[in-house]
């Protein structure tokens, strides 16, 4: 009984030495430099796990375990799909971009996947798909690809960008509220750190 109270104060926290809080979305063109260095670099899976996580708006969770036929028509990737989301049990729809669906579409016929298969399937035999740390560190990867800090970033980076993206463009909340599938629109307003980010705006632009 010690031993085991032992080892539990003992074990070191998963975030120790790490940034946690609210992750800032990529902007435009941070996203267009990884895509970049992601197709120079023929790095196929990395490339449409990227798209798709900016396109769907995915949390880590659901991400990694979404399945060809959750995005595909028969042999077609979807321009839309629906999913039911695991944290809250209700279903959320995203958009799939042009270039979203010939990069996913690349990566099915590379790795030669099938409708009931796991779209990012995991190189760890015990995983029949990507863990979600194993795809923390690969968004810590790619940010770092770019010069930027990749310890200010996380996997919520990928699934804040777009919807920060469409904010900004339209100032329509509601809209954001349903890409992102919260419940309360309270939770969409912390969630874009808005009034931060307004601020901050406003800031910029009285600069002389």
């Amino acid at each position: 009984m010690n031993t085991s109270t032992n080892a539990a104060a003992t074990r070191t926290p998963w975030n120790k030495g790490i940034l946690t809080g609210q992750k800032p979305p990529l902007k435009l063109k941070e996203i267009w430099a990884i895509r970049v260095r992601l197709q120079l670099s023929s790095q196929v899976r990395d490339l449409a796990m990227f798209n798709l996580a900016i396109d769907s708006k995915l949390r880590a969770c659901d991400l990694t375990k979404l399945r060809v036929r959750d995005v595909c028509h028969g042999e077609y990737v979807a321009s839309r799909a629906t999913i039911m989301q695991q944290k809250t049990q209700r279903p959320v729809q995203f958009e799939i971009t042009e270039q979203t669906r010939e990069s996913v579409a690349a990566w099915i016929s590379r790795a030669g996947l099938h409708a009931s298969d796991f779209l990012f399937t995991s190189r760890i035999r015990e995983s029949p798909h990507l863990s979600t740390r194993q795809y923390a560190r690969l968004v810590h990867r790619w940010i770092a690809s770019i010069g930027l800090d990749d310890t200010a970033y996380g996997t919520h980076t990928m699934r804040r960008t777009k919807a920060s993206l469409i904010y900004r463009r339209t100032k329509n909340l509601r809209a954001v509220q349903l890409l992102l599938g919260h419940t309360k629109l309270e939770s969409t307003v912390r969630y874009l750190g808005i009034e931060v980010d307004d601020a901050l705006e406003m800031a910029e632009q009285t600069e002389v």
